[in-house]
């Protein structure tokens, strides 16, 4: 993911209308005047498809586009290479409006800049599957020799070399979409479109087909404007997610954010039955560590420690988190030698967590850890720490009525100490 704040963004849509019907301008004003989608298909017998979407898409995430039926994600994912026109509205791509291209150049657009994968694989039959692969850059005029030997780079990246020659019809559906992703991948566009890629296919390929799209992810770095209705897929592939509604943009933020802090009834219906420990990663409920202790010696850190409201501390140094120290040990120690250098010390070793580990992973050595479990990134470096109290608050908080008098029993540990 993309730090886009600080960045021009890739793509933007600006104040985007699209109104399905024969005289979509003439009905523009009762749509700036708030009625509703269903009002103005009975009194005009237009359809809104899109109404006043602002949207910001920086270089090389990968943003989901969700929504039910009829939201309007497809309108507009469609509006990015205008295969749809708006009725209003700007789309800027690197600053260019794609609105003013003339007919060449919005093909050369469509051929070089952006690809499609689609949801029901839009492979051609006839062809073999090397030859679908090849088919953009035979469009794009590249020679035989060159196009065959990039398509079949790419079907060993997708993971179906030896199939060049075999027909789509002799594929299975996992394989047929992966023909299409790798259709796609082999013009070497900056952009792809994916709309409901996955959705035609069984669960476990559905999964699978998720985390090769993640795997590649890491490597390629693409943009890529991804169309589901699925918030389990949107929250596992998207850096961020879009929520439409009737035509409407309602959210637009991290899956962190949606699941969190949804800001209406319509996305908290959205996430009520998400499973949130598979969802969310202990980066988004861990705290900063409240104490530790950075001292040279045995009787700096005894010092260091009775400043601190607690009996225990986590010892840091220029290499990084080392474990976690306890007063009593410490008191024991001074009495021996207090000039004695902390590397002697004998810390308690407790097994850090990664931030980016699921809470699912990690609740069963959280809940049996006396300490709260130190955070510590791929470089040793403590970012924070999750107590078995703070994390039997939050699964609390994922669950109702009769389930969350349960589950807060179960899963509630006693306090000590120890434990903040």
């Amino acid at each position: 993911m993309t730090n886009g704040s600080q960045i021009q963004p890739l793509i933007q849509i600006k104040d985007l209308y699209k109104i399905f019907g024969k005289k979509p301008t003439k009905v523009m004003p009762m749509v700036r005047e708030g009625l509703s989608k269903d009002d103005i298909l009975a009194k005009t017998g237009h359809t809104v498809g899109l109404k006043a979407i602002n949207l910001d898409i920086h270089k090389g995430e990968i943003f989901v586009i969700m929504g039910l039926s009829g939201s309007g994600k497809s309108t507009l994912i469609r509006h990015f290479n205008r295969l749809i026109d708006p009725t209003e509205g700007q789309i800027l791509v690197e600053g260019v409006d794609v609105m003013k291209l003339n007919t060449k150049e919005l093909e050369q657009f469509r051929r070089k800049k952006m690809a499609m994968v689609f949801q029901r694989f839009g492979l051609m039959p006839h062809r073999s599957v090397l030859e679908n692969v090849a088919y953009g850059l035979s469009v794009q005029g590249i020679d035989k020799a060159t196009r065959n030997a990039k398509a079949k780079q790419w079907l060993e990246t997708v993971g179906l070399t030896g199939y060049e020659q075999q027909f789509p019809a002799q594929l299975s559906g996992g394989q047929q979409q992966r023909v299409g992703l790798a259709r796609a991948l082999c013009t070497d566009a900056e952009i792809l479109l994916m709309d409901e890629a996955f959705s035609a296919l069984d669960p476990l390929i559905r999964s699978e087909m998720q985390d090769q799209l993640i795997e590649l992810q890491k490597e390629l770095h693409k943009t890529i404007i991804f169309i589901t209705h699925d918030l389990d897929e949107a929250l596992r592939i998207g850096d961020r997610i879009a929520i439409l509604k009737d035509g409407n943009l309602i959210q637009v933020g991290e899956p962190v954010d949606i699941l969190l802090n949804p800001a209406d009834d319509y996305v908290e219906a959205f996430v009520k039955d998400v499973n949130r420990p598979r969802a969310l990663t202990v980066e988004t409920v861990m705290k900063p560590p409240a104490y530790r202790l950075t001292a040279d010696t045995i009787g700096e850190a005894l010092k260091q420690m009775k400043r601190i409201p607690a009996n225990y501390a986590y010892y840091v140094t220029d290499e990084g988190f080392q474990g976690v120290v306890c007063q009593v040990a410490l008191e024991d120690a001074v009495k021996t030698d207090k000039e004695a250098p902390m590397d002697e010390f004998k810390v308690e070793e407790l097994e850090p967590i990664s931030p980016d580990a699921l809470l699912e992973s990690i609740i069963p050595a959280t809940m049996e850890s006396d300490f709260p479990l130190p955070v510590v990134d791929a470089d040793g470096d403590l970012q924070g720490e999750l107590s078995r109290t703070h994390l039997a608050d939050v699964l609390a908080d994922f669950y109702t009525g009769d389930d969350a008098d349960d589950n807060a029993d179960a899963k509630k540990p006693r306090s000590t100490s120890k434990d903040k």
